[in-house]
């Protein structure tokens, strides 16, 4: 750097002056020492040689790259300072805890210059890269209890609005890129709907409706509304408090005891494109590099596979973009990935899918994560190995909707398929036994490995797979329905019956048809005590209760009136 001692403008301007003259005069020709001494002035007197004039030195200040990525985003502090007791305990908090702050700020060397890059592209303030300090301790792969996900924290609504893909393959709310895009859109909106940092980030934790309904609050009661005067949850009330406290411990790391990771100023990681699909392993291997190392920077992708129709590039740390990309060149080996996407094309068990790829059952169990005693629901994707069966790479639009369905066999039996095994009746073929089960031909064939038109051995032993729902649709269990149906409504009261107390018909008839044999069998009795009077009335009496109810009382001394009277008759 030229350094000079000019203080005073005018000198400066003077010295300009004089150097554009003296440029002038070196364009003229050249004189020798002797001509310069001998020179004459027109009036023929001798001119004295020119002394060098006293140049005033010159300040040439040149903007040299901040030594690191921490002086850089100092110098793009412009958020105001949030002054709250809340701050201090932060602070406090942070500094008692040096090797989190090294942990943490070691975390984030993969991602900040990027993040600080892209912050200075939109004119934002630098403090926003110390956010995901505050939401993931810059870990990409974060997940919240109430599912929010990756280094910016993007609730799954929240993603969907700003283009971030989930699916069972794919979630974008942690790829580097997409999700850093995502918020920082996010929080522009934010501020341009609050016209203040401060709420923005408020509202980016609690949600823009919240904070805005918190303002109109505080504006019917005629108070302020800005981030301190607002009612909000504790959460919230201390959100801004960390980014405060972090700020201020990056400002002046030696003031708080606390160590910053090493961070140079430039990218850590470039890009590379890939066509087709590519394990994570072979990936990793032809960048030379671990596994975890490559899913740090790529951490969207859930499986073994990168996927490249929804990503047709992936990231790599700066050295190692160039080597991936030469052996990716000359890779002469086949293909690049094992694994592919497959589409149940109805309900099914893991071992019908196993047997229909020609997979095994518990690889596939543990590579979707599926519990046992569940059921594949029809239309959902699934990971499986590459083979005959499933081979090409996956579809863009089935990565980024693919879904896993599953169904608890138990839930699913009514309509789960039923193995049955049916004895062929004379002249029975395929078609008509898929016409009496109400089951396709193709399906009826397959199951017994026939062909479609083949026909059966009478007592020819056949297997069918019959839904519930289907067996349901047999003459003979729809008749069978039928009658049970119409029994229970004959069982089952009326709503008026049932809120009058009413009987039903069928409890009436029941009830007319004790009526009929009481009084048969009153009759009979006193049959017996006229034939055998000394007997009538002991017998009468012992089968009258002797207590009875109220409500039976009555009926009970009628009864006992008329076996006394036949007896005295009989005596008479």
């Amino acid at each position: 750097m030229l350094r000079t001692t000019l203080t005073d403008p005018l000198r400066w301007l003077m010295a300009v002056a004089i150097g554009a003259v003296m440029a002038g005069c070196s364009t003229l020709p050249s004189s020798s020492p002797e001509s310069a001494a001998n020179a004459y002035a027109p009036d023929g007197r001798a001119l004295a040689p020119i002394e060098p004039a006293s140049i005033y030195s010159l300040e040439v200040r040149t903007t040299a790259p901040a030594q690191d990525i921490w002086a850089r985003m100092r110098s793009g502090f412009a958020m105001p300072d949030l002054h709250s007791p809340l701050v201090g305990e932060r602070e406090r908090w942070y500094a008692s805890r040096p090797d989190l702050m090294l942990r943490m700020t070691e975390r984030s060397r993969k991602y900040l210059f990027h993040i600080v890059e892209e912050l200075e592209r939109r004119n934002m303030p630098t403090e926003l890269a110390l956010l995901p300090f505050v939401e993931s301790a810059y870990n990409p792969n974060a997940v919240s209890s109430a599912k929010a996900a990756g280094m910016w924290q993007f609730m799954p609504a929240t993603g969907i609005d700003y283009s971030l893909e989930q699916s069972a393959f794919i979630d974008d709310r942690r790829d580097v890129l997409e999700s850093t895009r995502a918020a920082l859109d996010y929080l522009q909106k934010l501020h341009n709907i609050f016209g203040d940092w401060h709420l923005a980030l408020a509202a980016y934790n609690w949600g823009e409706g919240s904070v805005g309904r918190a303002r109109a609050r505080n504006q019917s009661a005629g108070l302020p509304t800005g981030y301190l005067d607002l009612r909000m949850p504790d959460e919230t009330r201390g959100y801004v408090p960390k980014l405060q406290a972090i700020k201020n411990i990056v400002s002046n790391p030696r003031a708080f005891g606390v160590e910053l990771a090493d961070i140079g100023n430039h990218a850590y990681f470039d890009t590379a494109t890939i066509a087709r699909d590519i394990d994570v392993a072979r990936a990793a291997q032809m960048a030379g590099i671990s596994e975890a190392d490559f899913r740090l920077l790529n951490p969207a992708h859930k499986g073994p596979v990168v996927f490249a129709a929804v990503t047709p590039e992936i990231l790599l740390p700066w050295e190692s973009a160039q080597t991936f990309r030469s052996n990716l060149a000359n890779h002469r080996d086949g293909r690049l990935a094992s694994w592919t996407v497959w589409t149940a094309p109805q309900r099914m068990a893991l071992a019908d899918v196993a047997q229909r790829i020609g997979a095994d059952e518990q690889e596939l169990r543990t590579l979707n994560a599926i519990p046992r005693n569940m059921l594949i629901e029809g239309g959902s994707a699934l990971l499986v190995p590459r083979t005959s069966a499933a081979l090409a790479d996956a579809a863009a639009e089935t990565i980024a909707n693919g879904r896993l369905k599953l169904t608890p066999e138990r839930r699913a039996s009514a309509d789960s398929p039923r193995r049955l095994t049916v004895a062929a009746r004379k002249g029975e073929t395929v078609a008509t036994l898929a016409a009496r089960y109400k089951v396709a031909k193709a399906d009826l064939a397959r199951w017994n490995k026939v062909a479609p038109n083949a026909r059966f051995k009478p007592g020819q032993k056949v297997v069918v797979l019959q839904s519930a729902r289907s067996a349901k649709t047999t003459p003979a269990a729809a008749q069978a329905s039928k009658t049970a149906t119409r029994t229970a409504k004959a069982a089952a009261p009326t709503a008026k019956q049932a809120k009058q107390g009413q009987p039903t018909k069928q409890a009436k008839a029941s009830a007319q048809t004790g009526k009929t044999a009481r009084t048969a069998q009153a009759g009979k009795t006193v049959k017996t005590a006229a034939k055998t009077p000394g007997k009538a009335t002991n017998k009468t009496a012992a089968k009258t209760p002797t207590k009875a109810t109220a409500a039976h009382k009555p009926a009970t001394s009628q009864k006992t009136r008329v076996a006394t009277a036949n007896s005295r008759t009989a005596k008479q």
